[in-house]
């Protein structure tokens, strides 16, 4: 007896958590150790890590906001019922992780934690392969021809 598979992509945690993990992660490892500052002066390292928060909020909104007038599931724990490839998702496949990303170096910089800052690197491995990559196989199992099509035009970052 085979067994259909559930209409969820299976990712390993929600997205949000996972970037927060690594963000904390980074910034408790580097209180341990005693890291340097970055070197910016507080007026820019504020403003700084206020703009580029802003600026990921912002392209999360517009992205959420489009899944929602399209009435389908921002979070991928839940079943997606439609295929969004206009507005911002006509210049990247995963926006709301480049808002993710974007807000993680704009609290990394206004922790003033350069260990936090690196672990963006091995965050977002993370989110490709255990997120990203069952995101995909899911939506082409879901929707087939017109994602695939959708993902030759698009990139998957930006």
């Amino acid at each position: 007896m085979t067994s259909e598979p559930r209409d969820i992509p299976g990712v390993i945690a929600p997205p949000p958590i996972i970037f927060l993990a690594f963000l904390a992660g980074g910034w408790t490892l580097g209180n341990l150790i005693g890291e340097p500052s970055m070197g910016l002066p507080d007026l820019w390292r504020r403003g700084a890590a206020l703009v580029l928060i802003v600026t990921g909020l912002v392209v999360e909104g517009w992205a959420a906001g489009l899944f929602r007038r399209a009435g389908t599931a921002v979070e991928p724990w839940k079943p997606s019922t439609a295929l969004v490839t206009n507005g911002i998702y006509a210049l990247s496949r995963n926006p709301i992780y480049v808002g993710f990303t974007i807000i993680y170096a704009g609290l990394a910089i206004g922790l003033d934690s350069p260990l936090a800052a690196a672990m963006i690197l091995p965050c977002l491995i993370v989110i490709d392969r255990f997120v990203i990559v069952r995101e995909e196989a899911y939506l082409q199992r879901k929707f087939g021809v017109p994602y695939s099509a959708y993902t030759d035009k698009v990139r998957r970052w930006l």
